[in-house]
């Protein structure tokens, strides 16, 4: 199959420009929206027992992630992910956004919502991913919740937050509880980059994605870089994939790390035949690149069958600024990690996290956490290596003793403070269920509870006390 069919297919969705989104210039004031189109059971237990799951101290040994209660479940699995996915995330929870006054949230993505993607023969993940939501436009669909959040003004940062092949070592979020993750191989690989190219498409070309500004490349890789073989090879590539999709939509991309891509000379009226002659030939799109959009081609075939449109070769280029492109922070991996900078191509940013709760960081006392966070160099540390702009996206009030509500306001205002002298945060999560077996986790996990509560302040840029750190500098 030729990149020039591939193209062909790619662009039969298009019929339409639309208006640009924007990343915000003032500081990320954002939520996760977590445990929705990847369920985490420790966020819902309730549900998540009302749908046949499990608790187990080991994830890997009981029914406790999607993987497992798709597989426990094949006959009604689909049925009740859909249930979760129509109720979890809704327009009153959009509207408690905006009275918040959040700009921006992060939505974690598994690979598999992207069917063809998924080798249904040795896995197992709920069905009802992108080219079945397109074609029935169901009420629990990401276009439903990308729909709630465009007209709200909300921008949207895609996060690959489950990976095919798995990447993070027995964890819920990665949508399979194993000790085994086999993401750090090259199939695996062309799969993440095939699922990247749709979803840079789809940004683009579906106006239900108008909002969407940002696609994260990997959630959380395993921190030893000695277990990641061809991670860094992975983010040049991604870069490559998602810029050469806006290239040949006719969006003009600064490239300097990589100037034969960014010889593709555009036009308002594009010619694909005559584009892709050119593109094919350029040494930028290596062979990785090139077999990942050889592999997405299925897919974006069948949804320009169910957008029914026939094939354009002559279109008018997307009024569309550039996707950022979005890694985890060098400083996330130890063990001489390669550097996401070096695959700068466009708008990039870089992405933290940091949870005191699971120990490593500092004592477990109000003084030490205190100490530890309003004295954090991780924006200086990574921006001397070229990591920014840099926005923490994930952090919450969660503490390993038991915090006080006037600590936890502290802990509030100190961690804002410290985290906007970056581009800004993404707090994890919006909402956690409130069952009486989930205890009191949305005391220090929820974003709503802690509006609720006074912890957090209604006005996202505000603090209890803006002078909350001088005594612990």
């Amino acid at each position: 199959m030729t990149i020039t069919l591939l193209i062909a297919a790619l662009f039969s969705v298009l019929s339409f420009s639309r208006v640009s989104a924007s990343f915000p210039d003032q500081k990320i004031y954002g939520v996760n929206i977590g445990s929705w189109l990847v369920f985490e059971p420790w966020m819902a237990e309730q549900e998540w027992k009302e749908m046949g799951g499990e608790q187990c101290d080991d994830c890997s040994l009981c029914i406790r992630s999607e993987w497992a209660l798709t597989k426990a479940y094949p006959d009604t699995a689909d049925t009740l992910f859909q249930n979760h996915w129509a109720s979890w995330f809704t327009q009153d929870d959009v509207d408690q956004l905006v009275q918040a006054q959040i700009n921006t949230v992060r939505i974690p993505l598994g690979f598999w919502i992207i069917e063809p993607l998924v080798d249904c023969s040795t896995e197992f993940y709920p069905k009802g991913g992108i080219l079945h939501l397109v074609r029935t436009i169901l009420p629990s669909t990401l276009k439903r919740g990308l729909q709630m959040l465009r007209d709200a003004g909300i921008n949207v940062i895609l996060d690959h937050h489950a990976l095919p092949g798995v990447a993070a070592v027995n964890q819920m979020f990665a949508g399979n509880c194993t000790y085994q993750p086999q993401f750090y191989t090259s199939w695996n690989y062309d799969r993440a980059l095939a699922w990247t190219a749709v979803m840079t498409t789809l940004a683009h070309l579906d106006p239900d994605f108008a909002s969407v500004v940002s696609i994260q490349a990997a959630n959380e890789p395993i921190m030893d870089a000695n277990q990641t073989p061809g991670y860094g090879e992975f983010q040049t590539n991604f870069v490559q994939v998602v810029r050469s999709v806006e290239l040949l939509l006719g969006i003009t991309v600064a490239g300097e790390a990589h100037g034969d891509l960014s010889d593709v000379s555009t036009s308002h009226n594009i010619n694909l035949n005559t584009t892709l002659s050119r593109v094919s030939q350029l040494s930028s799109l290596n062979a990785e690149v090139q077999s990942a959009l050889q592999v997405a081609l299925p897919v974006l075939q069948e949804m320009a069958a169910d957008y029914g449109m026939g094939s354009i070769f002559t279109f008018s280029a997307p009024s569309r600024d550039p996707l950022v492109t979005n890694f985890m922070d060098v400083n996330w991996q130890y063990h001489n990690p390669s550097n996401p900078s070096s695959a700068v191509m466009g708008p990039q940013a870089y992405d933290n996290h940091l949870y005191y709760s699971f120990g490593g960081v500092a004592d477990a006392t109000e003084s030490a956490y205190l100490t530890s966070i309003c004295n954090l160099g991780r924006v200086a540390a990574d921006a001397a290596l070229g990591n920014s702009p840099l926005w923490f996206g994930e952090w919450a009030l969660s503490t390993q003793f038991d915090a006080t509500d006037d600590f936890l306001k502290k802990w509030a205002d100190a961690q804002k403070l410290t985290y906007s002298q970056g581009a800004g945060w993404l707090f994890w999560n919006f909402k956690i269920e409130n069952s009486d077996l989930e205890g009191d986790y949305p005391r220090q996990w929820s974003y709503f509870e802690g509006l609720k509560r006074g912890y957090l302040t209604q006005d996202p840029e505000a603090m209890h006390n803006p002078q909350v750190c001088e005594p612990y500098m």
